[in-house]
């Protein structure tokens, strides 16, 4: 996260979770600051961001980017944007708009 907010990519969405989809732990990120024209673009400059941050790749964290409109991040916003402080908060066994999350810790959600 550091890296991405020192880079003017600040997530407004940033949370490791479980999904069904996947077995393991996925850091799911939405951005409004990164461009969402393509998912390989916004993948981009989140590598380009932990480049420059002196993050080793083999430290990179798997990443799951989301556009600020997925349904899945909007109802995440709706639910716990307005929060003051939603760091470290649990989250599991919900559907948030068309994602089911086995479980998840929040970084930020605003």
């Amino acid at each position: 996260m550091d890296a991405l907010d020192k880079a003017g990519k600040a997530p407004n969405v940033a949370l490791w979770a479980i999904l069904p989809d996947y077995e393991d732990w996925r850091l799911v990120i939405a951005s409004d600051r990164l461009d969402q024209s393509s998912e390989f673009s916004g993948y981009s400059e989140i590598n380009e961001a932990i480049r420059k941050a002196g993050i080793p790749f083999h430290r990179k964290p798997t990443i799951f980017l989301r556009p600020m409109d997925n349904p899945m991040i909007q109802a995440l916003r709706s639910a716990y944007a307005s929060m003051s402080d939603n760091y470290g908060m649990r989250l599991g066994s919900q559907m948030f708009g068309d994602k089911y999350l086995e479980d998840a810790v929040v970084y930020r959600i605003r």
